[in-house]
């Protein structure tokens, strides 16, 4: 009963929409419409998926101290190598702190000295008997006292200048200087949310695309492999389109398929790394990816002889007599140029018409003229 709907439908809605065009019926009632033959065809389909792009790298640089800043030394979009200066931040406390811990070091030193000598004088006067062990032990223990003092003004020394040299702030990673938030002369903290600026390492470039779960079945199914690993590995060669519809000229290759489906979308994201090497790709970036498959015997139906009715796609094959039937098809979610791929519905030898099917409806006869498949196809896919 469902179908009977969709097919009366489709008749009204085409009927409708379409009668002020329809060309007279010759005598006789029956119309001449080309029809196409269905062969089984090779073909490389070409899907394309809307992408962002992002460095194989994006740190945000932040401090590790409060203080003022004192000095910026790059400038957005300049390159930087890893371990070059960036900003220098002023805190004179922690130049402060670094010549406190020094003298802390040489009073501890000091002390130490002091401590080896009495431990030497004490010795020497028990070797004589002259005082009794418990006075050397006590000396001893004074030594290894202000040998822990002098290792506590060592470590504090150590901390001062690891905090002294986070006034200088270098660069992670080689990269691309992003956005500056921060001018000289600015407050910064360490628990400020916005970063100093980010770098980004874009000698590399992600690309992040998204496919429904019926496109992702589709793909796996179609790729060689025993295993998703496999099948990644076997992916062909990915190509990009930058956001000007230009090609981009190197070609990239699929890294890794999120083990995940999102509940939310619906879809699973999928990473394609591709090389930078002319510097024309930045993190943050819009593009497209464009995936080949090669479709082995497939049935090819030109777009324009495919209706789509309420999320269904029906087309009209020729019987007996000419009589002309409406068949609901499945197709594949991806497309090869102006062609629908069908995957059901349809079998080797049946006669589909081409054209002029908002003209038609389920059960009525027309004369049947063949149509050219090479033609078809080489005006279509040129």
């Amino acid at each position: 009963m469902k179908t009977n709907h969709l097919l009366a439908a489709l008749s009204l809605v085409l009927l409708a929409s379409c009668s002020s065009e329809e060309v007279p019926a010759p005598a006789g009632g029956i119309r001449p419409y080309q029809v196409l033959t269905l062969e089984q065809q090779n073909t490389t389909i070409q899907t394309t998926y809307p992408a962002t792009l992002e460095g194989i790298e994006n740190v945000d640089i932040h401090p590790k101290i409060d203080g003022f800043v004192e000095k910026i030394f790059v400038d957005e979009g300049q390159f930087v190598k890893k371990g070059q200066v960036l900003f220098t931040i002023s805190a004179p406390q922690y130049e402060q702190l670094v010549r406190t811990a020094r003298a802390s070091v040489k009073s501890a030193e000091a002390g130490v000295s002091v401590a080896r000598l009495q431990v030497q004088k004490t010795k020497s006067l028990v070797d004589k008997n002259i005082v009794n062990k418990y006075e050397l032990q006590e000396a001893d223990l004074t030594l290894q006292s202000r040998l822990a003092d002098l290792a506590q003004a060592e470590a504090t020394l150590v901390n001062a200048n690891v905090n002294l040299g986070y006034t200088r702030i270098s660069s992670p990673v080689d990269g691309v200087i992003g956005s500056l938030t921060f001018k000289t002369g600015s407050l910064v903290s360490s628990n400020m949310a916005k970063p100093l600026t980010t770098v980004s390492n874009i000698s590399k470039i992600y690309a992040y695309f998204s496919m429904n779960e019926k496109q992702l079945l589709e793909f796996i199914r179609n790729t060689k492999g025993a295993d998703l690993k496999a099948k990644i590995a076997n992916t062909p060669a990915v190509s990009l389109i930058l956001s000007d519809g230009s090609l981009y000229p190197d070609k990239g290759v699929i890294g890794s398929i999120n083990g995940l489906i999102d509940q939310q979308t619906g879809s699973a994201r999928i990473r394609a790394t591709f090389s930078n090497s002319l510097n024309l790709l930045r993190s943050g970036g819009s593009a497209q990816i464009q995936i080949p498959q090669e479709i082995s015997q497939g049935f090819l139906i030109p777009q324009r002889a495919v209706a789509d009715v309420q999320g269904k796609k029906f087309v009209y094959t020729v019987g007996k007599g000419g009589a002309i039937s409406m068949v609901n098809v499945e197709v594949m979610e991806a497309t090869s140029g102006h062609f629908y791929i069908v995957t059901k519905g349809v079998k080797l030898g049946d006669q589909v018409v081409l054209e002029g099917i908002q003209f038609l409806k389920d059960g009525m006869k027309i004369k049947p003229v063949k149509a050219d498949p090479k033609a078809i196809y080489t005006e279509l896919n040129p």
